[in-house]
């Protein structure tokens, strides 16, 4: 249980009589290596792609609700535009110089087994907050700007760069909780 959230990329792949041969797409689907004949290429028309899964990343999620679907969370498939794409980008970039420039603080913590652990929180909470704060909800995970969000903020932003790169096809967000 818990924030599951996915973005997805769909590319339209509908191939029409009066395209050129250069211009059509090629489809097989194939399973163990044999040819699927119960799917009709011809009758596809989008592929979609999962390009980026967070669990937990409840920061980026209370965006996208906020941003994507006028601050209504429920869990409905989201559009998200390339300028959506750029912006929240920007936004993380601002959010990681934030967490670089700032203190942290060591604390030992202990998992479900009594081990202890070491996790690292950074002291510009406000700073963050006015940014991309973190969102509460069920199972939604912690609500720290720690070595967990900053993992979550590095790798979104590696992955989102190399989205703006591609500007075929359309971006969705959906999230289950």
């Amino acid at each position: 249980m818990g924030l599951d959230m996915y973005l997805t990329k769909k590319s339209y792949v509908k191939n029409w009589d009066h395209m050129k041969p250069e211009q059509k797409h090629t489809i097989t689907v194939k399973k163990g290596g044999k040819k699927r004949t119960d799917i009709d290429p011809k009758r596809i028309s989008h592929i979609v792609e999962e390009v980026a899964y967070w669990r937990k990343f409840n920061a980026l999620h209370g965006w996208f609700v906020n941003e994507c679907a006028d601050g209504t969370d429920d869990c409905k498939e989201m559009y998200v535009s390339i300028e959506t794409l750029q912006k929240i980008t920007d936004i993380l970039k601002q959010v990681k110089n934030v967490i670089d420039k700032s203190e942290k603080t060591t604390k030992v913590l202990q998992d479900w087994d009594g081990k202890d652990y070491e996790v690292s929180t950074y002291q510009c909470e406000d700073e963050v907050m006015e940014l991309l704060p973190p969102t509460q909800g069920f199972f939604f995970g912690g609500g720290e700007i720690d070595d967990w969000y900053r993992k979550n903020v590095d790798s979104t932003i590696e992955i989102f760069e190399g989205l703006l790169q591609d500007d075929n096809g359309d971006y969705y967000y959906e999230a289950s909780w």
